[in-house]
């Protein structure tokens, strides 16, 4: 490939592949349902920075099993025949959390890895890892019942949290190194309150209106916050929490709930689920530029007759992949699925393929990608090479007539209407 390169030249390669575009080549984002054999149903509950790990559960065999799954080797169950479910993957997808019993028959938070599983105790649950996969956080039962808030490093005592001052809490998620915790607790009048923990501290986030409020998920550097929170007249509305402007209203679709479960590294994308104009959940996207948005609407073209995208439970830290669950009408079944909303080729989610993905690619070539999104890697194989080169070259200068990324339809794929 590289001698054919410096035969043609770059101007010369990249009038040889515009020439094939008279051919039809799909560039769109793509739809991936995912599910096991053995499954009535299934959900995903995170997904790696590169999108190629998908952590989830699956129902089947009379229980729930954990399973992650790859491009690769598809769905495989981490604990088969053990109820257990995973809640979280790290960034480079190599350590899955979260809980199963064990052998005592008593639940326990895990983290996973190829190499070993470790579990901190009986009565644990883990609920999320920080992106290197030091850092579980989860809550912990006392014999009353009463769940606590903990972090937990391997090799090293599990800390708890505190609370708001009530008998509750529960830690959701953390920031990408561990150091900030979100999740809920009970004050001491009783309350639900949305919590960030920092240095020791645990903080009240508020609430919109109403009595309660729940953090879900928190930005790589711990500064965005988003969960839900009741309005005045007990309705649920998601939020985004942040400290120079404290708690916002994401708003709803057509329905009157709507709840954000995550959030992409740097707060910009959040998702989660909204009630729609029929009362049902459907899978929502936030940004500030385009606001709520329906999943179902904006990716119609990926889904099938019957079959609907219901919530969006993790965001890869870029914002590119989006795992949850939907409603797959072939398989008359609830499945988990991946959802990638960058073009075909584009290998730094700017809606264009252009002179910076070739280059990327090309200094790329014959590694496994650059970090850990490994964009360059476009088929997902393991290893940047001359099909990752030619589907940029193919997609190169394309214009967006036909494309579901021409939103207005005027031929050009411009930025400021790119679905990102």
């Amino acid at each position: 490939m590289n001698t054919g390169l410096k035969r043609w030249g770059l101007r010369g390669a990249l009038a040889l592949c515009l020439s094939a575009l008279s051919a039809h080549f799909g560039a769109a984002q793509t739809l991936t349902w995912i599910s096991h054999w053995s499954a009535s149903e299934s959900y995903a509950s995170g997904v790696s920075a590169d999108g190629c790990v998908v952590s989830g559960t699956v129902r089947g065999w009379g229980g729930y099993g954990a399973f992650f799954w790859t491009p690769r080797w598809g769905t495989v169950l981490l604990f088969p025949y053990t109820m257990s479910h995973a809640t979280s993957v790290s960034a480079d997808g190599q350590v899955i959390v979260g809980y199963r019993y064990n052998e005592l028959g008593m639940m326990a938070a895990f983290r996973w890895t190829e190499e070993e599983v470790a579990e901190i105790g009986n009565q644990f649950w883990a609920y999320d890892v920080s992106d290197d996969g030091n850092v579980l956080v989860g809550e912990q039962r006392e014999s009353s019942g009463r769940p606590r808030a903990y972090r937990w490093r391997p090799s090293s005592a599990v800390e708890y949290l505190g609370t708001l001052g009530g008998s509750y809490s529960v830690a959701a998620a953390a920031s990408g190194d561990g150091s900030v915790c979100v999740g809920t607790s009970r004050t001491m009048r009783g309350h639900f309150r949305a919590f960030r923990w920092q240095n020791e501290v645990m903080e009240e986030l508020g609430t919109l209106g109403g009595w309660e409020s729940y953090a879900q998920d928190v930005s790589a550097d711990g500064s965005v916050v988003v969960g839900f929170s009741t309005l005045s007249n007990g309705q649920n509305r998601a939020f985004r929490w942040t400290r120079a402007v404290g708690m916002i209203n994401l708003g709803i679709l057509e329905g009157d709930e709507s709840r954000a479960h995550c959030v992409s590294a740097d707060g910009r994308v959040i998702g989660g689920w909204a009630r729609n104009s029929a009362g049902v959940s459907r899978a929502f996207r936030w940004t500030e530029a385009r606001g709520m948005e329906n999943l179902n609407q904006v990716y119609a073209h990926l889904l099938s007759p019957g079959s609907f995208l219901e919530v969006v439970n993790a965001i890869s830290s870029d914002g590119r992949y989006l795992v949850g669950t939907g409603y797959n009408y072939f398989m008359q079944r609830y499945e988990a699925y991946l959802l990638d909303t960058w073009r075909m080729g584009d290998t730094n989610g700017d809606g264009c393929v252009d002179d910076t993905d070739l280059l990327a690619v090309l200094s790329a070539f014959g590694t496994r990608g650059t970090g850990l999104t490994r964009h360059e890697d476009i088929n997902k194989d393991d290893v940047v090479d001359d099909a990752d080169l030619l589907t940029v070259l193919f997609a190169f200068g394309q214009s967006g007539s036909g494309l579901p990324e021409d939103v207005n339809g005027d031929g050009v794929v411009d930025l400021s209407l790119i679905h990102i």
